[in-house]
């Protein structure tokens, strides 16, 4: 079968997996407001609030079971490209992805955006990092499979920096890390990173990899985003260098009892560590690839809190 491409069709398809996250449900508007069909993969038991939402917006709903080979290749059939938005471990990041790759290269889809939204984990080895190692393993696959791919990398959602990243200590007013405080960290907001897969989910061009960053900072930067942001003026809280963090994790991993989490607070650690070490620092960066976006700086997120 042939795939549909933009410059055959009026308007683009866009098969959307991870719909009912938070990325993915921004991503599927944004792709809406362009105009763009969508059609959403949901499994049968997915939120029916989130499911209704999407499909009151605009979206094609399509319930589908990944393991259904024929059912999720027609899904697939006809469209520009399949984008996934889906968060989980091994079973979701490898085994569904690859069965929603299988099913687009079966229905001649030309174009396949994978959920790598992350830091550079290409340049980390195995074993650095349990959630990244997940896409470097689906990685090897989908540069196997006769279809073109295209990797967003985005760095660190900077809302985490109001959330669960504990790296801005409001109460105390600190920046705390480990390491080196000029060493420079990539962070984009989760709108932004919505705003940019679209644009690249409706472009036939994007090359395997892009590289977008909402804000470039190290933690002076940070400092002064937090200060700018409350009014107050913040310091710095050097908790030790990058070997204490090592320790940090192995301990915590280690108390921590076997879950299902995806994000346990060791997990968070690793991301924290791996960025302080600059190894995964995105370059260069393709921020201007789509003038229409307007980038969200730090201080701008931090201001929301």
């Amino acid at each position: 079968m042939e795939s549909n491409n933009t410059s055959e069709s009026q308007t683009p398809i866009i098969v959307l997996a991870g719909a009912t996250g938070d990325l993915g449900e921004r991503i599927a508007r944004v792709l809406l407001e362009k105009g763009a069909e969508v059609r959403v993969l949901v499994r049968s038991d997915s939120n029916a609030s989130k499911v209704n939402a999407l499909h009151n917006v605009g979206a094609v709903i399509c319930v589908v079971d990944f393991h259904n080979a024929v059912d999720l290749t027609k899904a697939c059939e006809g469209a520009d490209c399949v984008v996934s938005a889906l968060s989980g471990l091994h079973y979701v990041i490898v085994g569904v992805q690859t069965l929603l790759l299988n099913a687009a290269v079966a229905a001649g889809v030309s174009r396949f955006i994978p959920s790598d939204f992350a830091i550079d984990f290409t340049k980390l080895p195995y074993g650095n990092n349990r959630n990244l190692d997940f896409r470097k393993e689906f990685k090897e696959r989908l540069d196997k499979a006769p279809i073109a791919a295209t990797s967003i990398l985005c760095g660190m959602f900077a809302d985490l920096l109001i959330g669960q990243a504990p790296i801005v200590l409001f109460p105390i007013k600190k920046v705390m890390y480990y390491g080196n405080p000029d060493q420079l960290m990539d962070f984009t907001t989760i709108q932004n990173t919505a705003d940019y897969t679209a644009a690249a989910a409706l472009d036939p061009t994007t090359p395997r990899y892009l590289h977008i960053a909402g804000d470039v900072l190290n933690i002076h930067g940070l400092k002064e985003a937090a200060s700018k942001a409350t009014g107050e003026e913040f310091g710095l809280f050097r908790v030790g260098g990058l070997g204490l963090l090592n320790t940090i994790i192995k301990i915590t991993k280690a108390l921590t009892p076997t879950s299902n989490e995806v994000f346990p607070a060791w997990q968070g650690m690793q991301y924290m560590r791996d960025m302080f070490t600059g190894l995964p620092k995105l370059e260069p960066l393709n921020n201007d690839r789509y003038p229409g976006i307007k980038w969200t700086t730090v201080a701008e997120v931090l201001a929301k809190r």
